[in-house]
């Protein structure tokens, strides 16, 4: 290790210095300097570069510090003040009897990990030593042990022979037996002794129990001073026969205990904490405790009584002001305490004059040493020195607070500021200053991290930087109303302010503009704090015993098997368990849960009600018999449904939608299922709340989340509020915060929706209780969303099989230290007294035995046991949707599907896709009979009477009103119709105008919602610019209302490849998943007209790569006819599937592409349509086939060539398949060659799909013509497309 000479000092002896100097006074130091030890603490993108260390005597510190003010110590005086320029305010410390130099040594070292929270707009940035870790736990500091103070403290104990004068000093004091001793003593300010136990001893109270005393506090600061002052850590002893002192290693705290037998009578005992100095403040406190108990109960042996050094004895709790004790043999020292009071000549005056005046109470400190080897002035620094740690000089709270994990800083010794009237008024707003301060950043300092204990400091939290001082404490001030009352004292409002906003609770709502929601807010969570009834508790406690096992049990049973585990989280069981007995007490109708994979099979068990044994079962890779058709899924992506019921019998319905691996994709499906189940329930409470349970990593990161919410408060979209629970474990994957997120928290994003965020420490299960109980409330209040970000950790890896530790290292270190949540709860309630750990061992060794009973069950019996309901969940499953494929029609009995899903639901008997001339009237009549006072814009006047004309049957039928006349007539035969999307109302191309708009007031009518007054509801939603989210929402709510229509078109067609996760695992699969049905229509406007890459093609190619068994239905309809049957037949159709269309765009407005009213009235979807120019079949050598516009193209070409060897099939159903259709019609044209001709390049288009599983059916060969394969989908210069154009249209017909 390397030398410091005295030109080049000890960069840590220099830092202590200067960090001493700007402990008293910033302004002692220059700027670069202040501004250093002001960012210490602060993110490391914020920290200013230490200045250099200069190569100087170490003593000389002139050049670091600014020319303004000397240093005033107690020995020292400025030369003289200058009345021009007075020295700025600071606070004197309490007097110290030592020199500058030794104050220096003694300077403040803040060993708790102190986080500065002034930028929370940044993202977490950890700790580091030498580089930036991506982990937020580069280390974890323990409180020290008091030895890390000693200064040349012997490694084991040492005797050295007295000489010189100390032999004989040490000879005059032994002849002098009649004064063996000498006593020094010391009045010490107990002010800050009292208020941070204070602080200690309530953060206690809410957590482990106990309580820490005066004695465990004093006596540790005498411990940390005699490691400071070794040389009194001595005794006096003989050797050889000759005088000598023992130079012990490590220090004896010798403890006297009063103690009464049974029959009242006292003795002393003074037993020893050995190796005292070796312990920190925790450990010092269970030693200390524990000779205390074995002292009571007569259980202490003959060596707890050996090797003190020092004794420690505290007559003042009797009343004793001030003592003597005597010095036993083997010590040389002993310390005498006195009682903590006012000074005698302020006994008289009352509690409020005492606080006004600053006066504090005091306590006596006695030091009786041996005289023989320890001197007067020795004596005095010593008990000096403890008067600098229990006055808060040295950092001795700070070192206790962290010891004891006490998340806050303790309060700091300031002199009480002189009376000024001008001060004095202005404390008033202080104090609002201060409210309004932890009601907006009070979150910033909360405890809500359980992995690592962090105190986090914020200037605007600090009573400092409001002019007030721990002698404001017992002071009253108005408080506007805070907490209920008009006026409080300093320290009640401290305690009520950080009761309620910096424990284990962060809440956010200040920046909602609304104040009646804030006071709503501060009117349920500002008052006192009550704790659970005993009953509630071990509920709590039932329900994390619960969580934790199952997942310690599949741990057990099933090792190495993916579950995405919730270890870490557990508290997520007993947050949802709650919300569903508030839902079942307050009357609502069902809770609809959407999750991701994380802790889903624990929920699922434990919450949604499905059975172990049919989980189990999962494990074991058995499915019931019948009851899977098609392939299935993982076990942590599977749903159910079940009723929670309460003891008292009140109850809910519980949902569980399934979820693919896509993370926050069910997000929108879930709500678009409540959206559903709302309506068809007609409650205007909205008595059915949805849960969306989210990752921290993915909430932040996930575009959908932010979709979701932004449709939260949408007419069209609404739920009446969810409540968002985030499991935030800290990680995604492998990434942590600082390179996942660019904000403080995952949930900064929300904010702009102005909807409270409450944060909270999941190892405190009952304040993510009181979370649950406010989220509840505050939906159902304001019909608004809520997030809990329940911060916990991920007790493994992403699944069961990874190690995290190759990549975060250190914090899994810590995680493998920390004991559980259940663990954290019940350390609590034992040290509360308000459970024994007989009794919580007992529970978990109950529910172990059940869970293992169902598997042995499950493996004997197969699946013939999946109908068990979980026996540790108050959910029963009448219905389990576990089971996949066609779902819900197995034969056995015992499993069904959600009433949504059974077969025939919303079924219309007899129906048929033609409707009567009749119904065509009266949709037409509709749009002309305007609301009085209701005047249409010029332009829509005329389309209205259009439309009316082609309703008579007097004009041919366009594309826009053919659609209408679609929707209007299921609604008269009672078929709801949801059409949701960007610019529905009027529709991109300017064709629909199903809603009208006043030209001079903007009054909107809709005149499909007043064809009759039976009919079914009709809704037509304008979307945010959104695909993603709102196509899970439309998809979500067909799987919810099989009675409804539900459609969804895309601005463009290509645009629905923002939205192409929720097609992949919903709309394609989800059927052969999960047995999940949907009769959802995609309207994806499709056409080369020249548009360019971005708006021609819809990509038909991937849609039929995504086709297979029968999971969709893809068409291409060609005339409005076709289209208005496609979508009645669609309405009614069963099975449900999902139907692609892909929609015109030229087409809304060419004449050729009208239909007349025949078409409507009779005749049903045609699959292929033959050629209509009702050519001579045996004439005919070239045959055509195409799809879509490009057939108008064709035609077109063949009139102009006057071709009559050339017929033209349209193929308007591209999947399933319509190979009987399209074999038929070539059947006329035997002799004739085929050509498939599409718009779409090579690769793309139907081509690939058709070449790969239609046309080898046809048993003859089939050319194409197309544009040449590309990378794109269409030319975006207007010339190439047009060559292109011609090009295709001129090899249609040569070849």
């Amino acid at each position: 290790m390397p030398t410091h000479t005295v030109s080049q000092p000890d960069p840590q002896w220099y830092l202590a210095k200067m960090r001493d100097l700007y402990n008293r006074d910033p302004q002692l130091l220059d700027p670069s300097w202040r501004a250093y030890f002001a960012t210490e603490s602060a993110p490391p993108q914020l920290r200013a570069k230490r200045p250099a260390i200069p190569e100087s005597e170490p003593d000389t510190l002139a050049h670091a510090t600014t020319s303004s003010p000397p240093i005033s110590t107690p020995d020292t005086t400025p030369e003289g003040p200058d009345s021009s320029n007075p020295a700025p305010l600071r606070v004197t410390p309490p007097a110290l009897d030592l020199d500058s130099e030794e104050e220096d040594a003694h300077a403040p070292h803040d060993d708790a990990p102190v986080v500065s929270v002034t930028r929370s707009d940044l993202p977490p940035a950890p700790p580091a030593a030498l580089a930036e870790a991506t982990s937020p736990y580069t280390r974890l500091q323990h409180g020290r042990a008091a030895f890390t103070l000693s200064k040349g403290t012997p490694t084991q104990d040492e005797i050295h022979v007295l000489k010189s004068v100390a032999r004989a000093t040490a000879k005059h004091m032994e002849a002098s037996l009649s004064i063996p001793t000498a006593t020094s003593q010391r009045q010490i300010p107990a002010k800050l002794l009292i208020e941070n136990r204070a602080l200690i001893n309530a953060h206690l109270a809410r957590t482990v129990g106990g309580k820490i005393s005066f004695t465990h506090l004093i006596g540790y600061a005498l411990v940390e001073a005699l490691c400071e002052m070794p040389d009194l850590n001595v005794r006096y002893t003989l050797e050889g026969g000759k005088p000598a002192v023992e130079q012990l290693a490590h220090i004896g705290f010798g403890l006297a205990i009063d103690v009464a037998d049974a029959q009242g009578n006292h003795s002393l005992k003074v037993p020893v904490i050995h190796d005292a100095d070796t312990l920190t403040f925790s450990e010092f406190v269970a030693a200390y405790q524990d000779l205390v108990s074995r002292a009571r109960a007569a259980t202490l042996t003959t060596t707890d009584f050996q090797g003190a050094s020092v004794t420690l004895t505290n007559p003042g709790t009797l009343g004793t002001t001030t003592s003597v004790p005597r010095l036993m043999v083997g010590q040389g020292i002993i310390i005498g305490v006195g009682a903590t009071d006012y000074p005698a000549e302020f006994r008289g005056v009352s509690p409020k004059r005492l606080a006004s005046l600053g006066i504090g109470k005091t306590m006596y400190f006695s030091s009786t040493y041996d005289h023989r080897i320890i001197q007067g002035a020795a004596s005095g620094r010593l008990l000096g020195l403890v008067d600098a740690k229990l006055s808060g000089r040295d950092g001795f709270y700070e070192r206790v607070f962290t010891s004891l994990h006490v998340p806050t800083r303790p309060y700091s010794w300031e002199a009480d500021y002189e009376y000024d009237p001008d001060r004095e008024k202005g404390k008033p707003a202080r104090i609002a200053e201060i409210i309004h301060a932890y009601r907006s950043r009070g979150h910033l300092a909360a405890d809500t991290d359980p992995l690592a204990y962090r105190v986090r400091r914020h200037p605007d939290l600090d009573i400092a930087s409001y002019g007030l001082s721990v002698w404001d404490l017992d002071r009253p001030f108005p408080t506007g109303g805070f907490g209920g009352a008009d006026q409080m004292l300093l320290r009640d409002i401290l305690t009520r302010l950080h009761d309620t906003y910096t424990r284990t609770v962060g809440i956010e709502y200040m920046h909602i503009q609304d104040p009646e929601q804030r006071a709503w807010v501060q009117e349920r969570i500002e008052g006192p704090y009550e704790a659970p009834s005993p009953e509630a508790q071990r509920h709590i406690l039932g329900t994390l015993i619960r969580a934790e096992a199952f997942e310690e049990f599949l741990q057990t049973k099933f090792m190495g098997q993916k579950r995405f585990s919730l270890e870490g989280g557990e508290s997520l069981i007993p947050l949802l368990d709650h919300i569903l007995a508030d839902s079942a007490r307050a009357g609502i109708h069902e809770v609809a849960i959407g999750m991701a994979h994380r802790g889903r099979l624990n929920v699922l068990a434990n919450i949604a009600g499905k059975s172990y044994a049919q989980i189990f079962d999962e494990f074991e890779g058995n499915y019931m018999p019948n009851s899977v058709q098609g392939s299935g899924d993982v076990k942590y992506h599977l749903g159910t449904w079940g009723v929670y019921s309460l003891d008292d019998g009140l109850a809910t319905k519980v949902y569980m939608g399934a979820n693919p691996s896509h993370l926050e994709a069910a997000d929108g499906v879930l709500e678009g299922i409540v959206r559903a189940k709302q309506e068809a329930l007609g409650d205007p409470d909205l008595p059915i709340i949805p849960i969306l349970v989210h990752g921290d990593a993915a909430f932040v990161g996930q575009g959908v989340v932010q979709e979701t919410l932004n449709l939260s408060q949408l007419e069209g979209y609404k739920t009446g509020g969810t409540i968002h629970i985030i499991v935030n474990n800290q990680i995604g994957f492998t990434t942590g915060p600082t390179q996942g997120r660019s904000t403080g928290y995952a949930t900064d994003l929300a904010k702009g929706l102005q909807i409270p965020i409450l944060h909270v420490n999941a190892d405190d299960p009952e304040a993510v209780i009181r979370c649950a109980h406010l989220a509840f409330e505050y939906r159902n209040t304001f019909h608004k969303d809520v997030i809990i970000d329940m911060v916990c950790y991920r007790r493994r890896g992403h699944n069961e099989g990874d190690d995290p530790s190759m990549t975060q290292p250190v914090m899994y270190s810590l995680i493998d230290r920390i004991p559980s949540t259940r663990a954290v709860y019940i350390r609590g309630l034992v040290g509360r007294g308000q459970l024994t750990e007989d009794e919580a061992r007992q529970s978990i060794t109950q529910y172990e035995a059940e869970l293992g009973r169902i598997l042995d069950e499950t493996r004997a019996s197969g699946a013939s046991s999946v109908s068990e309901t979980n026996p540790g969940s108050r959910t029963r499953d009448p219905a389990l949707t576990a089971g996949v494929g066609n779902a819900g029609e197995s034969p056995d009995e015992e499993w069904t599907m959600p009433e949504s899903q059974l077969p025939g639901t919303g079924m219309m008997i007899g129906w048929t896709s033609a409707v009567p001339a009749t119904q065509l009237r009266r949709i037409g009549r509709a749009h002309t009979r305007f609301p009085d006072d209701f005047n249409p814009h010029p332009k829509l006047r005329q389309l209205c009477e259009r439309r009316l004309q082609m309703a008579l049957g007097n004009k041919p039928i366009d594309w826009g009103f053919a659609e209408l006349l679609a929707f209007g007539t299921l609604l008269m035969e009672g078929t709801g119709v949801r059409l949701s999307g960007e610019d529905v109302a009027r529709a991109t191309f300017v064709q629909r105008h199903a809603v009208l708009h006043d030209g001079d007031d903007g009054r909107e009518f809709t005149p499909l919602r007043f064809l009759t007054e039976g009919q079914a509801r009709f809704d037509v939603w304008n979307s945010p610019l959104s695909e993603y989210g709102v196509l899970a929402f439309d998809y979500g709510y067909s799987l919810e209302s099989p009675e409804t229509l539900t459609i969804w078109e895309a601005q463009f067609g290509d645009f629905a490849n923002g939205a192409q996760t929720v097609i992949d695992e919903f709309v394609c699969s989800a059927e052969q998943k999960w047995g999940q049905r949907s009769s959802l229509v995609m309207l994806l406007p499709h056409g080369y007209e020249g548009q360019g890459p971005d708006h021609s093609s819809a990509r038909i190619e991937r849609y039929l790569q995504l086709a297979a068994q029968d999971n969709m239905w893809i068409v291409q309809p060609s005339t409005p006819a076709n289209y208005f049957h496609m979508l009645r037949t669609q309405a009614y159709k069963r099975p449900r599937k999902p139907l692609i269309a892909f929609t015109p765009k030229q087409l809304l407005r060419l004449s050729a592409a009208a239909s007349s009213i025949d078409e409507f009235t009779s005749g049903v979807f045609q699959p292929v349509i033959g050629d209509a120019a009702h050519l001579d079949a045996a004439s005919v050598t070239r045959v055509l086939l195409c799809s879509g516009r490009l057939y108008y193209d064709l035609a077109k070409e063949r009139e102009h060539r006057s071709d009559t060897s050339t017929a033209i099939i349209r193929v308007e159903q591209l999947y399933p398949l319509p190979e009987a259709e399209v074999a038929a019609a070539l059947t006329q044209y035997p002799n004739a060659t085929v050509t498939w001709v599409q718009d779409e390049p090579r690769n793309q288009g139907a081509w690939p799909h058709l070449a790969l599983n239609l046309f080898p059916s046809l048993a003859r060969p089939v050319r194409l013509v197309s544009r040449p394969e590309s990378a794109t989908t269409a030319a975006g210069r207007a010339s190439l497309h047009k060559e292109q154009a011609a090009t295709l249209i001129a090899q249609a017909f040569e070849g």
